[in-house]
């Protein structure tokens, strides 16, 4: 009983921190939803018995790479006006098309939902005790993923050397 009244709960406010993501319209705010709805999915970890998998998405997730986020925000916007001192460029009908978007994603998500019968498998897998352990997750991470892993340690690396190249260069400009 408990237990669902705690999905429920970590359920509503991780939805509510994507939602913030979307809706803010500044984007350290943005960043600070992400973290919000990344701790919100730590606790999920938690009811699914995977402790290690939710210490790492609040320390590396919700810590780490958010502060990498907020880094380079921080850096892209340096010297920059704010979206308010800009022109508001909107399109035509766009509150509607994201409204009618919006509904026909929510109903096509509730009908994937009411059409499966995910409860009972769920039940039915029963994860056992190797689920979420650190040695189901470092032997899964380093064979059957270790070049997915790889490969997004390269995209950041090269994504942050392009903020700072970036950031260097304006910076040089402004003077």
């Amino acid at each position: 009983m408990v237990s669902t009244v705690v999905f429920w709960l970590a359920a509503a406010v991780a939805i509510v921190g994507a939602g913030g993501v979307l809706l803010a319209k500044h984007p350290v705010h943005s960043a600070l939803s992400l973290v919000l709805n990344l701790a919100a999915l730590g606790v999920l970890f938690l009811l699914l018995h995977a402790e290690f998998l939710a210490v790492v998405e609040i320390l590396v997730y919700a810590g780490a790479v958010m502060v990498l986020f907020l880094f380079v925000v921080t850096l892209l916007m340096a010297g920059t006006k704010t979206p308010r001192d800009e022109g508001r460029f909107r399109l035509a009908y766009q509150y509607l098309l994201a409204g009618l978007f919006g509904l026909i994603l929510f109903v096509l998500v509730a009908h994937a939902l009411v059409g499966a019968d995910w409860m009972s498998s769920l039940a039915a897998t029963n994860a056992g005790g190797s689920f979420g352990s650190i040695a189901a997750f470092g032997t899964a991470l380093f064979t059957k993923y270790l070049l997915p892993f790889e490969l997004t340690a390269v995209v950041l690396l090269v994504a942050v050397i392009g903020v700072i190249f970036l950031g260097r260069e304006h910076g040089a400009t402004r003077k």
